[in-house]
């Protein structure tokens, strides 16, 4: 099954692309994507601390199963302001 990705700020910067398409298997979770994408893309593995997830828009637990045509979301923490 296929699954869109979107990466932000650092992660972005880290894997040089915002989206990309990813061939999972049946049964992945967004725990399982987000390894995948860190074998592939080693920049972003001092990234995972407090990472925000989320499937269609919903924030999810890194254990959510994915489906086919799901739009998986990784956010960063965020830091700066006044």
């Amino acid at each position: 099954m296929k699954v869109k990705v979107k990466l932000f700020a650092i992660l972005r910067e880290r894997a040089g692309a915002g989206e990309v398409i990813k061939e999972i298997g049946e049964g992945s979770t967004v725990a399982d994507l987000w390894a995948m994408l860190k074998k592939e893309y080693a920049n972003l593995a001092p990234v995972e601390t407090r990472l925000l997830y989320a499937v269609n828009q919903n924030y999810v637990k890194p254990d959510y199963a994915l489906k086919d045509g799901d739009e998986v979301v990784f956010i960063p923490p965020v830091s700066g302001g006044c």
